[in-house]
């Protein structure tokens, strides 16, 4: 132990270079390589094995062509992949403590505020514990923003939707809703476009507003909440713990840096798109309704009712805990 000890520092000093230890992941995300979050996730690759000098290689699999998008997570656990970079709200029915790094649906206005909580409330922490569970590494988040509703009536305020029909994902948010007096409607999205001109609903959660404009959805509704203040899904990037522990720490420590790189650029990508779309959907005659500070507060309100229904596990208990302190700290809720 002692000639090791003195050894290598004296081999450095003289100069020899010691050999590099090499990190070689797969990483497979759901998103396609044209997408806003395909260039960002293949932007995180190149800034990593950039900074690494060569030392970290990614091969990144773009629109989930290993296994199902769903099975991403299990995938890398089991050493199929080495890191899952889709979304926690996938997993769901492992655990009903991913809704709450998933899509804590109400709980934050921006995705600054949202990753307020993973890197200064202790968030990242407290979901740690649920990641490592399942033999995973919770890396960090990429978070695209508030996601937009679309309706062919206006949407001025929380009580306009009462009584309003709208296509829903399943689960919390549409139990939110109706909370709210809405309606809605949980199918498939291909459904979408053919439901809303036939008028068997008035509106459909679907993305963020770039997004949406970019399908068409506009085209047949023509009013649209934004900033949005509904849905906010983040994704992360989890990988096997097994071989993140074998990593070297200053490899961990470039891949989170770059995971805050990256969280950053689709937050702004993604206001950047949001604004160019709002001011060519104002032009088109699309009206845009910016929810007042209380109408969001009262949706807050049933949101943070609501997510104690859903925290069915000890962990995920702990992670609403961890939300209501981190949203109490801030002022966002009493």
């Amino acid at each position: 132990m002692k000639l090791r000890t003195y050894l290598i520092p004296a081999l450095v000093a003289a100069g020899f270079a010691l050999p590099a230890q090499a990190t070689t992941l797969r990483i497979q995300t759901h998103y396609g390589p044209e997408s806003i979050s395909g260039k960002n996730a293949a932007q995180f690759a190149d800034d990593v094995m950039t900074m690494s000098d060569g030392e970290i290689t990614i091969e990144m699999f773009y629109s989930s062509p290993v296994v199902a998008t769903v099975e991403t997570f299990d995938a890398a656990a089991n050493g199929i992949l080495d890191c899952d970079m889709t979304g926690a709200a996938y997993q769901t029915g492992k655990n009903p403590a991913f809704q709450f790094v998933g899509d804590i649906m109400g709980g934050y206005d921006t995705a600054y505020q949202q990753l307020g909580w993973l890197y200064m409330g202790g968030g990242l922490a407290d979901a740690q514990v649920l990641y490592n569970q399942y033999g995973m590494q919770l890396v960090g988040w990429w978070v695209v923003g508030q996601e937009s509703l679309a309706s062919t009536v206006p949407l001025a305020d929380v009580e306009a939707m009462q009584d309003w029909k709208f296509r829903s994902p399943p689960g919390m948010q549409t139990k939110i809703f109706e909370k709210l007096g809405s309606s809605p409607v949980v199918m498939d999205f291909t459904e979408v476009f053919t439901a809303l001109e036939s008028g068997i609903i008035e509106g459909a959660d679907a993305s963020i507003l770039a997004n949406n404009k970019s399908m068409g959805i506009y085209d047949i509704a023509q009013h649209a909440t934004y900033p949005g203040f509904h849905s906010m899904p983040s994704d992360h990037l989890a990988c096997n713990k097994t071989v993140w522990d074998s990593m070297p720490p200053h490899h961990q420590r470039m891949m989170e840096t770059a995971m805050q790189k990256l969280a950053l650029q689709q937050a702004l990508t993604a206001d950047f798109e949001n604004a160019k779309a709002a001011a060519e959907l104002t032009a088109q005659g699309v009206t845009l309704h910016d929810l007042s500070a209380e109408s969001r507060a009262a949706y807050r309100k049933v949101a943070v009712e609501t997510w104690p229904e859903f925290a069915t596990t000890d962990e995920a208990k702990a992670l609403v805990e961890s939300h209501t302190n981190y949203l109490r700290s801030q002022g966002m809720i009493d």
